[in-house]
């Protein structure tokens, strides 16, 4: 008895130490979009110089992050689709509003695949909403670092952006830095309110907003 007791305690162990895999869902199986939009400069400072990125040589302000499949709660990812994937030539063609070919291929491989879109198709997708979304000119204009609440890069976007509601547009930040702005859309690209899991804003007062160099 003491034996068996040990042995599931063990069974216990490994399933506790073990990945949680909760990715290989079936493509095309999702409620709606998450128009990703990173502010480069934050990326660069916290991961892209570090790897030498070519993204960081460039004066980005607002790159597309991703175009993201999202459940209500939650989202899926690496998806188990029939669709090819894209060829270098068709990553290489969002480096001008994704940075680099490699991020086009990333956001391919974990999100891209789970829109049940032909690569062709999602990149088309992903372009035509990063174009739909003004993003703010002030901030390109910024020549020196600022700390200020996350809250003035929402309303920013709002003012450009009148069709879009503050419930269907969220801030993220990391590292105390200004990180993201996420804009949740329909299948159809039109603005719709986000889940609870991406509804919630950054709440700093003072998030610092790097400047393009």
């Amino acid at each position: 008895m003491r034996q068996r007791i040990v042995n599931v305690l063990v069974g216990l162990s490994l399933l506790w130490t073990a990945p949680a895999l909760a990715d290989g869902e079936q493509a095309g199986d999702f409620d709606y979009y998450v128009l990703s939009l990173s502010w480069s400069p934050t990326w660069c400072a916290l991961e892209g110089d570090a790897r030498n990125s070519p993204q960081c040589d460039q004066d980005f302000g607002w790159v597309l992050h991703g175009l993201w499949p999202q459940y209500e709660r939650g989202w899926p990812s690496y998806c188990n689709t029939t669709a090819h994937d894209p060829s270098k030539r068709e990553t290489a063609a969002m480096a001008d509003i994704m940075g680099t070919s490699g991020a086009a291929w990333y956001q391919w491989k974990k999100h891209g695949r789970c829109s049940g879109l032909s690569s062709r198709d999602f990149f088309d997708l992903s372009r035509l909403a990063y174009e739909k979304i003004t993003r703010p000119e002030v901030f390109r204009k910024l020549r020196d670092d600022v700390k200020l609440p996350a809250s003035v890069i929402e309303e920013a976007f709002l003012r450009d952006n009148p069709d879009l509601d503050a419930n269907e547009i969220t801030v993220t930040c990391k590292s105390s830095r200004i990180q993201e702005v996420r804009i949740c859309l329909t299948r159809d690209l039109e603005p719709r309110r986000c889940g609870t899991d991406t509804i919630r804003d950054c709440t700093l007062d003072n998030a610092l907003l790097q400047s393009i160099k």
